[in-house]
């Protein structure tokens, strides 16, 4: 047993925090849940009562939503380096919180097929999907991390968004994305993060069979 135990499934956006475990390289506990069983159940209601994945326990305290955990994790764990000084971390402030708002609200909602007629756009937090998308480019554009001249969480939230979107298709391969995201996740956190992803996967596709 550790004092930081993480809650995922490994086809889900906890994979997000598992590439941030890796990065922060602590021994952490992990505790895969299936949707249909213990995803729902009373156990991990006391963790999420929005019963959504990932979660974190710390030293006692629960964490939940992807970039608030990356960038605790980076605060709980210095040593890392993965957080901008004080002074430093306008970028890495703004670009975390547009991935996971502004792109992520547009991401889910281009992926089912919807968005908003011209009249709603300002109801949403980011437009139109093509604005978010254009604002994202130009954040990224001739820039090795998001954040300044080192990686740091930032990148783990931005790199990862832009990676689903691409996988998924809803991501035009424009070459700042692909620049970008090469950079990032040419790292060997990133490769373990997929490695152990995968093998859980693996795990539950034959225990379901």
């Amino acid at each position: 047993m550790t004092d930081l135990k993480f809650y995922t499934n490994p086809q889900s956006r906890g994979q997000i925090v598992r590439w941030m475990l890796e990065e922060v390289g602590q021994p952490y506990d992990t505790e895969i849940l299936d949707y249909a069983t213990t995803l729902k159940g009373d156990a991990y209601a006391k963790i999420n009562p929005m019963q959504k994945i990932p979660a974190i326990v710390h030293d006692g305290n629960i964490v939940t939503e992807v970039a608030a955990i990356c960038l605790y994790l980076a605060d709980a764990f210095p040593a890392a380096g993965l957080a901008p000084p004080p002074a430093e971390r306008a970028d890495y402030y703004r670009w975390t919180f547009f991935a996971a708002g502004p792109i992520e609200a547009a991401f889910t909602n281009k992926s089912v097929g919807w968005e908003p007629d011209a009249a709603k756009q300002r109801m949403f937090g980011y437009g139109s999907f093509e604005r978010a998308v254009d604002t994202l480019e130009q954040g990224v554009t001739g820039k090795r991390f998001i954040a300044g001249d080192k990686f740091s969480a930032a990148d783990v939230v931005v790199g990862s968004q832009i990676g689903f979107m691409l996988m998924f298709k809803l991501l035009e391969p424009r070459p700042a994305f692909t620049s970008y995201i090469a950079s990032v996740t040419d790292r060997d956190a990133w490769r373990r993060g997929k490695q152990l992803d995968q093998e859980a996967a693996e795990t539950m596709s034959q225990q379901a069979s």
